[in-house]
């Protein structure tokens, strides 16, 4: 249970929600396999496999979004549709217009739609209600939004809000660099990437390359031609390494070795090992994200948010 991206959202400080009530209003979107004329489904599932919709532990919880696929390409339904279309010119005389290709697709899809493989993800969420964090291990922040649109519509009250820091992660970055230096606590590591803003969006990337004094003085150059930083590598107190994005999305996290020796020494079996790994880890991202938020000068706080629209009884969007 290491989280491997982080999507950052706020709640308030504290959240008032308890745990009865947030996993009473979970069980409005629990997890069904994909119908055979479905082409996706989403909802809760157990975390750890057992039973419980929400892991609980000093305070900090977990929950976890499957969503199941069925997979089927467009170049499979396309060729099918030609076939098709093809032996009805023979068979009439003339090819079919614009609206019964439309209605042909629209039956081959439903057609084809059973047959089509699955595949099925699982997306984890750490929520931290006093402190007010909300992390999705997401790499995009399209899989986060995902979660987020399923929790609205499954809790009468959601009020999430994005996290803002007063300086943005790109113009952090690049005093950084132009600096040849990382904020107190941080190292700046061997990744690095920058690119243009005009229209060609020209970039330039370093990968696993030392950032010296040498690529030091190419990045400032890169810098006063006009490059902004939209990728940077870091590591933070010896114990965390990371790499920040643009649109303040964390990449590649990974807690180091003797952090995850620490968590194995106790543990006897899966379940423990599994409360180990998860206090470990809530524990060190609780320190880690206010240091990564000072680094960028702060959180700035937005006016609140509008309600969240209920969702007891709602029709999910994707059913509408």
């Amino acid at each position: 249970m290491w989280f491997k991206n982080l999507q950052i959202y706020r709640l308030p400080t504290p959240w008032a929600i308890d745990l009865a009530k947030l996993d009473e209003q979970l069980n409005r979107g629990t997890f069904a396999r994909c119908a055979s004329h479905e082409p996706i489904s989403r909802g809760w599932v157990s975390p750890r496999k057992d039973a419980g919709l929400i892991y609980a532990n000093n305070r900090q919880w977990l929950i976890a979004l499957a969503v199941e696929q069925r997979l089927l390409p467009s170049s499979v339904v396309n060729d099918e549709v030609r076939e098709r279309a093809e032996k009805l010119t023979e068979e009439q005389g003339y090819a079919p217009g614009r609206k019964a290709l439309r209605e042909l697709k629209e039956r081959v899809t439903e057609e084809l739609m059973p047959r089509a493989f699955t595949r099925k993800r699982t997306t984890f969420v750490w929520i931290d209600p006093q402190n007010g964090w909300f992390v999705v291990d997401a790499g995009s922040q399209g899989k986060a939004e995902e979660v987020i649109e399923h929790l609205r519509f499954c809790l009468d009250d959601f009020p999430l809000q994005p996290l803002h820091t007063q300086l943005s992660p790109q113009s952090a970055m690049a005093d950084w660099l132009a600096g040849g230096e990382a904020p107190h606590g941080f190292t700046i590591d061997r990744d690095c990437e920058l690119k243009a803003v005009g229209e060609e969006k020209s970039a330039v990337r370093y990968v696993r390359h030392p950032l010296g004094d040498e690529v030091h003085a190419e990045i400032k150059a890169h810098l006063a031609a006009g490059k902004l930083p939209t990728k940077l590598a870091l590591t933070w107190d010896d114990r965390i390494s990371f790499v920040l994005g643009e649109k303040m999305e964390v990449k590649r996290l990974a807690f180091l070795d003797l952090l995850k020796e620490e968590a194995e020494k106790n543990a006897e079996h899966a379940d423990e090992q599994f409360d180990a790994d998860f206090a470990l880890m809530t524990g060190e991202l609780t320190r880690f994200l206010p240091v990564l938020i000072e680094a960028l000068g702060g959180e700035k706080v937005e006016a609140a948010a509008s309600p969240a629209q209920p969702g007891g009884g709602a029709v999910p969007p994707w059913e509408a």
